[in-house]
This record gives C-alpha cells, structure tokens and sequence, in this order.
C-alpha cells in the first residue's frame, strides 16, 4: 500500500446526506470548499446517491475536475468504508475491499460495506476481498512496508472479537503487503465512535519520519495518552530497521461549544479540530482550520515539514462536530494503470 503522500490518480469524496449531523448545511458546505481546493491539483469522483443529485449544484459546481458516480451509501467518510489501494511496482493498481461494520456496529452499515465492490466495478478494477474489519482513518503507512495503528481500535472486540493481534498482524501483511506494524495506545479521548483512529493523532510526513500529535497543556484529557503514544514511537523501529524521527504537533485546538444530540452530545461540547488530519494531494497539503490563533503556527510547521507543497486550509467546524476532519472525508487512488 502506497502512503498517503505518493502521487494520486483522483481523491474520492462522498456527498453528505446524512439528517442527524449537527448540521447538514454546514457539512455540504465544508465538504465543498475540500473538494474545491482539491480540484486545482487533482481530479475528484464525488459519491453521491442517486436522489441526492440534485443537491449537489446548490453547492458546488461540477466539471472537468469534479465528476458523479452515483452510489447508494449509508454516510460520508469514505476514508472508512471506501477502498484500500494497492500497487504492484509496476505501474499496476487493485483495491483491496476490507468489511465495514460501521464502527463497531453502532451505525447502518451494509451499503457502505459493499461501496468498494461498486467501486472496482466502475473501474474496471481488480478486487481483493479481506475476511476483516478494517476503517481506512484508523491506521497510517509509510509505502516502504511500516504501518501505525491503536490497539484501541484494531483490536477492539466491536471489529474483530475472534481475531489475535498476531491473526491482525498476519491479515495487514497478507493484504496491503506491510513487514512491520507498529502499535500505539490509543486515540483522542473525543474520538468515541471511531474508538481511536490514528488520522487524529499520527501521520507519516515521508518514511522515516511521524508527525504525532502532543498535548503540553496538563488540563486537556490527551495529555497522558498523547505522552505514551510518543514513547511507543521512541521505541520503535520502521520495516528498514530505522529509528523514527518524531516531530511533535503540540496544538489542537477546539471548535466552540456545539450541541449534537445525534452524535450524542446534548449539551455544548467543544470538540477538537487535529491539524494532522490533513489530506495530502499532488503539490498540497489540505488541512483543517478553524480561524483561531493557532492556524498560523500550524501552517507553518507543516509547510516546513512539506516544503514542496502549498498548505491550502478548509473550515471544519462541521465535521469536528460530526466526529471527523479532512482526511477523514478524503479517500486518494494512487497514480497507474487499473489492474483487470
């Protein structure tokens, strides 16, 4: 499996649609703005049920780089439920479709579990079809055979209660061809549903090197959990045997107070917005932003660690509330030709 930073073919974006997000004006309006700074470096496929069509012109307008399949889905976090893709080193591309099961079984699930297989259809693509629970937000790989991933989520018993760590590890091997896993603690505290994706907390700037998210401030519930995420890197080796070099994200800030009942929070929560949830593309970095104090210095710390690329912010307020970032509503096919 390439890293997220290799070169793409297309970024993969499902259309919100869902009636019980905090708010579905909101999020259509934050998901177009990601695809609207996406489509200057790359061509986009927006998933979009068949009724909902219409919707989609309120918001955003499609083109050359903007194109519809129509699919029906549950929600829209394509990182999750979306494909994997796999390269074979020489210019080939298939997909691996892992099971979904919503979370944990806490949400409708069977269409978005069977959106890889409509998927590789349209594409024409080859499919391989895992015999496990895998979310695409829960774990992060360097292309050159290292993968990071919480045992919060990946060996929770919501996904896979008959499967030992070392069946997981066997699973991730056979599947998306990685040599060495690497194990942390777990997610952010807020990160309820997803119990603990990796996209909140750690992501691979080049192989060799992690940009992790700490807490300094000793009040935030992260603090100790981020400390022992950061020693587990310190650790750790990467499949080449290297010792990883760690930057610290020491910023993560939070959204105002929102109330959202459906996702379980009646009263006014603030909920926090990860700058590492940022979606690489080809020449950009598209990160979430909230228009606080802290967007500066985040912005630049990330163009130091991505000299290459140009840091193009989105708002997020609406997916923070919903349980998600930029990464998490971003699903990218690497650069080749489809395999058959």
């Amino acid at each position: 499996m390439p890293a997220r930073f290799a070169a793409h073919e297309r970024t993969y974006i499902a259309w919100p649609f869902e009636p019980d997000r905090w708010s579905l004006e909101e999020a259509r309006k934050e998901y177009a703005a990601t695809a609207r700074a996406i489509a200057p470096y790359e061509p986009i496929t927006l998933l979009v049920p068949p009724d909902r069509i219409s919707s989609v012109s309120d918001y955003l307008e499609l083109g050359d780089q903007i194109e519809v399949l129509e699919i029906e889905l549950d929600g829209a976090w394509i990182r999750d439920n979306g494909p994997i893709f796999v390269i074979d080193g020489e210019g080939g591309v298939a997909l691996v479709n892992f099971q979904f099961n919503g979370w944990g079984e806490r949400f409708p699930h069977a269409l978005d579990d069977d959106a890889p297989r409509r998927i590789a259809e349209s594409l024409g693509m080859r499919r391989y079809d895992a015999p496990f629970v895998l979310e695409g937000g829960g774990f992060s790989v360097d292309g050159e055979g290292t993968l990071i991933v919480t045992e919060q989520f990946l060996l929770n018993p919501n996904r896979n209660p008959n499967r030992s760590r070392e069946d997981t590890e066997r699973g991730l091997r056979d599947y998306l061809a990685v040599e060495k896993v690497i194990w942390l603690d777990r997610g952010l505290v807020e990160d309820r549903d997803t119990d603990g994706h990796s996209d909140n907390i750690v992501q691979f700037v080049e192989p060799g090197l992690v940009l992790l998210q700490t807490v300094s401030d000793r009040d935030n519930p992260n603090t100790e959990l981020c400390q022992e995420n950061l020693r587990r890197l310190v650790a750790a080796r990467d499949a080449r045997g290297r010792k990883l070099e760690i930057v610290e994200m020491d910023l993560l800030p939070y959204t105002e107070p929102i109330a959202n009942p459906a996702a379980g929070f009646p009263s006014p929560t603030r909920f926090p917005v990860p700058y590492l949830n940022y979606y690489p593309v080809n020449g950009a970095l598209i990160v979430p932003m909230l228009g606080g104090p802290d967007d500066e210095k985040a912005q630049l710390l990330l163009q130091k660690l991505h000299p290459d690329r140009e840091i193009v912010g989105v708002p997020s307020t609406a997916m923070a509330a919903d349980g998600g970032g930029v990464g998490c509503i971003t699903q990218q096919q690497p650069a080749g030709q489809p395999l058959g």
